[in-house]
């Protein structure tokens, strides 16, 4: 029998080498056979309950050393801007501080390969680094993992015996609970989120588990407790990994930082810019002006000013700040609170563009004709003065001939020239012809004690779309400037419909008999037509469902293959660095490209280098996407719960072999329809025709169609609803939501964004 020296050295030997070791290869490597293997089975369950051993599913390690593949968390980002992880099973308390694995990214990318995400999981193969004592391992990744395979979000819920259940947060996993031993709690309490791994059972924990008819779990970080008004949103951000904490480094670096000076900058102080935000904005980081051109050439046409933040002057590339920024990718926005990208002390203090307060910015002149056609534009680093901060509907009364004590100093000389350039920038996008999509925000106002008070669609107002316009002219500019300097940018881009979703589109037009056709080029205006096409007739609601389902996702990159929902040929985030990490990358190429000062893009960095950042930022985008949506789900799923039974009118919003999904007209709230609950026929699903079909009837349940349904079941905590379909369409009182006189608290700012740019964030 081998001991345990020696059982330890070989463990380390193998693991240089990278080999796998279990069992089995420690008694071949001894040559122990028959009833020796079962000493030596002893032998490793004693090193293992000491702490010697550490014992990953069948693989076994020296205590404190890494097997050679291994599942790891990306914890953060090097100076250099390299991500370093942490291995995902690991105690801290029992085994002290997790070591740190420096990741390897290859500098070019292939082709469709994502790049790992903040906090994002991932299958890692590793070695020693002998050259980094604060990194004492290499890890090459060989796969990014989903998070759900990895851990278990959920309430945890004390039983009289001391032990726990938990119940999962999410959606797919309702139902499915699992037991936890009382020596497995840890720091958990009763009504805690907490994070749990599965574990191997054993002993007495196998019989609770098997007592209770559950899997086995182990409480691995206590997350916070649900008792406070933000509880909603504190599950999303865990769930989905977003940092909320900043690094002490970065709130010291941002302590430190002082005001900007007009030394390198244009005076723009006395020029009247304005912001024109929503009514509860915190941060304010675009402004804008314009008057009519007195160039005699150009006759009716108009210099319009853009003012946009300064974050450039503030966080310099491979600071704590710039980490911090780049590892968030963007702000997040719940209706209960904001995640910002940069601490507040730069988002709504140093950058935000308060009314009478000096602030920098880098700021472009843009001159169009009267058809709204850009003829020249100049960008400028300046010191800045907004006049006034107005909001949408401020702004639009002022116009309606409602001014108010604010705009009507400002309505002749500044609101109103805003609004005739806005006219004529109207004309050359109704030339355009970018996607039309009719795509209503809701709102949800919440009460005092963070509970949902009702949900609302704000109208559309002229306001909204002026400052659109405005931007997208901006990224426009941003993006034409950089391409000249032949400087390396990230582009937005959003690639047109790839051939398999015309294809599905193509045969779901032509069960209503309209053509789409085969060739030609693909243009947003042929959506547009089909849209207009089936306006105001029963399948007006089905086809703007399939057609922006059709659409591809925006993302960021390096490479420009323009932007089609737009229907622009180049296009770069330019006018928000406050909460969205690629405009200040691109802030950072025009400062390098014009000369505007010394805290540029770095000369070295390449289009690789970016194409990292731009797949990084981009999954960052798509994860607060998730875990807004899903918080709007908790919290009308919480709102609902009071109303099982209740009654209400919906439209089919997803069609799937299992069921169907059903979206509340009033709420928006989305909840699903076992197909096994459809009737007393079985219904079978037709893909092309988005589509559940009965097969005795012939009843057709298909995308888009108006349905009345039940609500039998809401699960709060994964925001998640039940329906039953009611084949009478009735509507019963009972299912009108109650409306409460409490003054309602509104939800965040979530930015400025045209309908094609919110587009690829809504689709499926």
């Amino acid at each position: 029998m081998p001991s345990r020296d020696d059982i330890l050295a070989y463990l380390q030997r193998e693991s240089e080498r990278g080999s796998k070791i279990g069992k089995r290869e420690i008694a071949r490597a001894f040559a122990l056979k028959g009833t020796d293997r079962i000493g030596l089975k002893a032998l490793l369950r004693e090193m293992e309950a000491e702490g010697v051993l550490d014992r990953r599913r069948k693989a076994i390690s020296g205590s404190g050393t890494l097997p050679a593949t291994l599942v790891a968390t990306i914890a953060g980002s090097t100076r250099d801007g390299d991500f370093f992880a942490t291995p995902a099973d690991w105690d801290a308390k029992a085994q002290g501080p997790a070591p740190r694995i420096l990741i390897h990214l290859p500098r070019r990318a292939k082709a469709g390969e994502a790049a790992p995400g903040p906090s994002a999981s991932v299958l890692v193969h590793i070695e020693k680094n002998r050259a980094e004592r604060d990194f004492p391992y290499l890890g090459r990744i060989i796969k990014i993992l989903p998070q759900e395979r990895l851990r278990t979000l959920g309430i945890l819920r004390i039983q009289e015996d001391g032990s726990a259940r938990l119940i999962p947060i999410d959606k797919k996993a309702q139902g499915r609970e699992f037991a936890i031993a009382e020596a497995d709690l840890g720091e958990g309490r009763d009504g805690d989120l907490v994070a749990v791994t599965p574990v191997a059972v054993g002993d007495a924990r196998r019989r609770l588990a098997r007592s209770q008819g559950l899997s086995r779990a182990k409480v691995r970080e206590r997350l916070g407790s649900l008792g406070s008004e933000k509880a909603v949103s504190l599950i999303a951000l865990y769930a989905h990994g977003i940092p909320q904490v900043f690094s002490p480094a970065a709130l010291a670096e941002a302590a430190r930082v002082r005001p900007a000076n007009l030394e390198g900058r244009e005076d723009w102080r006395a020029l009247p810019l304005i912001t024109i935000d929503p009514p509860d904005a915190k941060d304010h980081d675009d402004a804008v002006h314009a008057r009519v051109d007195d160039d005699p050439s150009n006759s009716s046409g108009f210099v319009l000013s853009i003012a946009i933040a300064d974050v450039a002057a503030y966080v310099h590339p491979g600071s704590p700040l710039d980490r911090e920024a780049r590892d968030r990718g963007n702000s997040v926005y719940f209706p209960d609170r904001v995640v910002p990208m940069l601490p507040e002390r730069i988002s709504n203090d140093l950058c935000s563009l308060r009314p009478n307060e000096d602030r920098p910015a880098l700021a472009l002149n843009v001159v169009i004709d009267a058809q709204g056609r850009k003829l020249r534009h100049s960008f400028h680093r300046v010191m800045m003065r907004s006049s006034a901060k107005l909001a949408y509907a401020q702004a639009q009364a002022a116009i309606d001939e409602k001014p108010d004590d604010t705009t009507g100093p400002l309505l002749a000389d500044v609101i109103e020239p805003l609004y005739a350039s806005y006219a004529a920038l109207k004309k050359a996008r109704g030339e355009r012809q970018p996607l039309d999509l009719d795509l209503p925000e809701r709102k949800l106002l919440l009460k005092p004690d963070g509970t949902l008070d009702r949900v609302v669609t704000p109208p559309r107002l002229e306001a909204h779309r002026l400052i659109e316009e405005f931007m997208i002219l901006a990224n426009v500019c941003a993006a034409e400037t950089l391409e000249r300097a032949h400087i390396p940018l990230l582009y937005r881009v959003h690639d047109e419909p790839s051939a398999e979703k015309l294809e599905a589109l193509r045969e779901v037009l032509a069960s209503i008999g309209i053509k789409l056709p085969r060739h030609g080029a693909m243009r947003p205006g042929l959506f547009n037509a089909i849209l207009a096409r089936v306006e105001g007739t029963a399948h007006q609601a089905f086809i703007n469902e399939v057609v922006l389902r059709t659409q591809a996702q925006a993302e960021y990159a390096p490479e420009n293959y323009g932007h089609f929902g737009l229907n622009l040929r180049r296009y770069a985030h330019f006018t928000s660095p406050i909460r969205r990490y690629a405009d200040l990358v691109v802030h950072r190429a025009l400062i390098r490209a014009l000369h505007l000062g010394k805290d540029g893009l770095d000369a070295s960095t390449t289009v690789a280098a970016l194409s990292e950042i731009g797949a990084h930022i981009s999954a960052a985008e798509r994860r607060a996407m998730a875990a807004e949506r899903d918080t709007v789900d908790r919290l009308i799923a919480a709102h609902l719960a009071e109303e099982i039974g209740a009654v209400f009118d919906g439209r089919i919003n997803g069609v799937t072999r299992a069921g169907l999904f059903v979206s509340l007209n009033e709420t928006g709230a989305s909840g699903f329809i076992p197909a096994s609950t459809l009737g007393g026929e079985f219904f079978r699903f037709r893909q092309a025709e988005h589509a559940l079909v009965g097969d005795r009837s012939g009843t057709t349940l298909r995308l888009g169609d108006p349905v009345s349904v039940r609500l039998v079941e809401a699960a709060p905590t994964a925001g998640a609803l039940r329906f039953e379909l009611l084949t009478d369409g009735t509507l019963s009182q009972r299912g009108r939501h109650r409306r409460t006189k409490e003054s309602p608290r509104s939800t965040q700012r979530r930015g400025k964004q045209s309908d094609a740019e919110r587009l690829p964030r809504r689709s499926h």
